[in-house]
């Protein structure tokens, strides 16, 4: 005899995976796949750039330098940092930028022009060559792993971003400079 309520040819046990239950289940499970391949697609992204901000890090021209940053530099991808007023390109990173930085007084060190942009040169860790705006407050240094990137590629990139800290002196060569002339003996 066939139970009440049950259909003859249903009488039989559910098969798994099929029905309300069934189906529950199957959501279930492919959430739970769904989340794993999420978590580890998350922890496969990359660490934010350790950096330092520099003392003067809180200039509001700095602001205006770091929300024009282009997103590649000498076709390196922009990488997140930890610290304000900087940024980072290259995996692993080959350029870095701080902006708030010391401003240079006068330097026997190269001064560059690039782009309307006047840049000190320190190359005494090279390859990798530090290059600092001259004549805008607040100044901006550039580290660049010379092996990674090109330097003057880097620069160029970067120069319209450095220009919105408008310059106040520039770089002089020494021909620019007037040498004292002798004065007549008494």
């Amino acid at each position: 005899m066939t139970p009440p309520f049950t259909h003859p040819h249903t009488a039989t046990a559910p098969r798994t995976g099929s029905g309300p239950t069934g189906a529950r289940r199957r959501i279930r499970t492919a959430s739970a796949v769904l989340l794993s391949i999420a978590a580890v697609g998350l922890a496969g992204c990359a660490v934010a750039v350790p950096m330092q901000p520099a003392d003067d890090a809180v200039n509001p021209a700095c602001a205006d330098v770091i929300v024009h940053l282009p997103t590649t530099v000498a076709e390196q991808p922009e990488r997140e940092t930890n610290a304000q007023a900087t940024g980072a390109w290259g995996d692993p990173s080959a350029v870095l930028l701080t902006c708030g930085v010391a401003v240079p007084g006068p330097t026997t060190l190269p001064c560059l022009n690039i782009n309307g942009i006047d840049w000190i040169e320190d190359d005494s860790e090279a390859p990798k060559y530090r290059y600092t705006t001259y004549g805008r407050e607040p100044a901006t240094e550039v580290y660049i792993d010379s092996e990674l990137v090109s330097g003057s590629t880097t620069l160029v990139d970067l120069a319209d971003a450095i220009a919105y800290v408008p310059a106040t002196a520039q770089c002089l060569d020494a021909a620019d400079v007037p040498l004292p002339t002798e004065t007549p003996a008494p």
